[in-house]
């Protein structure tokens, strides 16, 4: 399967404009194996290497494999790094070295499971010299094509296809989710970057999202169901961690207040149902309706902010709430999700009377399988605008 990612990447080493591509995204979600099937099919030659051993690589590391696709005879060069948030200073010497080699026509592409520590980094020594290419979970469509799965299936397990194989014995599943995925990124990742000073705090932070998807949650809120002190601002910021390392999206509401919208409770989406289940079981769904709506929509709101990444927002206004708001350059989308959740009528009308002009849509069931599916921005702005009114 060709993934939106590799696609991109491909496009772009085309092109030979002189930036490093940096394939970002959760771990276990295929970005190694994509990357080496666009080395398969680059027209030229490639070296791709891995950092991926016991012994930390030093800065030399770096350097050798720069100097091994030097000396490729091909007129079109690609060094791919991959693990390289393992090699200590990477960020310095790889700055140093492309701008030895700018003009050269080297493409180059960085890679790495610690995608939290990249991001930092890039951030640090190598402005203006990168793009990024997110390499997201895997969508409905994905996991209908590549494992035959029904929609259920998808709501359970849906997002990292490392696990597929484990599905028909849902403990042991949940057991992979936890120690080979989640574990990893909560206890190594997070830690290379950012000092967590009460990590049972901090884990707890995580299982209380997940067990509450699609739900709106003040930092007070939080901090009432927690069994460790701490305060808003602690919490607000273990909040931004875990959306950073690629688990949570965190929606504000919409405003055309800009402090209306910092000031507000956030509403928190799982990056995947199966993020959800690895908390909760996977079973849960078949059995309560209004679990099953809540999942739903977290699924659609994971899939909306992939595709408007700061474009979605979510909007209240007293009783009265509209799941989803999607703001593009030509329209303004008021989005509602019913799909086994009990839910009220009047957010739509409401959202439409405060904003004139802004359209609206209820995603019904019969829109779920659809909405889960779209693959592009254009494509999910032409759904919007056939089911609105």
């Amino acid at each position: 399967m060709i993934r939106d990612f590799q696609t991109i990447l491909a496009a772009r080493l085309l092109q030979g404009l002189p930036f490093i591509q940096v394939i970002l995204g959760p771990r276990q979600v295929g970005k190694t194996t994509g990357v080496k099937q666009v080395c398969e099919g680059w027209e030229g030659e490639s070296v791709f290497a891995s950092a991926d051993s016991p012994t930390p690589y030093t800065f030399s590391w770096v350097e050798e494999q720069w100097s091994r696709a030097r000396a490729l005879k091909s007129k079109r060069k690609l060094l791919v790094l991959d693990e390289i948030q393992k090699v200590e200073g990477w960020s310095e010497v790889v700055k140093k070295l492309y701008d030895e080699d700018r003009s050269a026509g080297m493409q180059v592409v960085l890679l790495g499971s610690a995608s939290l520590s990249i991001q930092s980094k890039l951030s640090e020594s190598l402005l203006g010299r990168y793009e990024i290419i997110p390499a997201h979970h895997w969508s409905l469509k994905e996991c209908q094509q590549e494992f035959g799965w029904t929609q259920d299936q998808y709501l359970q397990f849906g997002g990292y296809p490392a696990a597929a194989s484990l599905i028909d014995d849902a403990e042991r599943w949940q057991r992979f989710m936890l120690d080979s995925v989640i574990e990893p990124v909560v206890a190594r990742d997070i830690s290379l970057v950012r000092e967590i000073a009460k990590p049972a705090l901090f884990r707890q932070t995580v299982s209380l999202v997940m067990h509450h998807p699609a739900m709106e949650l003040s930092y007070q809120k939080i901090l009432g169901q927690l069994q460790d002190r701490g305060n808003a601002t602690t919490i607000k910021s273990y909040l931004e961690t875990i959306e950073h390392a690629f688990l949570i999206k965190i929606l504000e509401k919409y405003s055309t207040r800009a402090i209306t919208t910092k000031s507000s409770s956030p509403k928190l989406f799982p990056l995947c149902p199966a993020l959800i289940s690895a908390f909760t079981g996977s079973d849960r769904i078949l059995q309560d309706p209004e679990w099953r709506g809540r999942v739903v929509e977290s699924a659609i709101g994971a899939r909306l902010s992939q595709l408007f990444p700061d474009q979605l927002f979510y909007w209240r206004d007293g009783s009265k709430e509209v799941d989803f708001v999607i703001v593009t350059q030509q329209d303004l989308f008021a989005v509602e999700v019913k799909s086994g959740r009990k839910k009220g009528s009047a957010g739509i009308p409401a959202f439409k009377e405060n904003f004139p002009g802004s359209r609206g849509l209820v995603l019904s069931e019969e829109f779920v399988n659809e909405t889960l599916s779209l693959e592009s921005k254009r494509d999910a702005v032409e759904f919007l605008l056939k089911i609105s009114s």
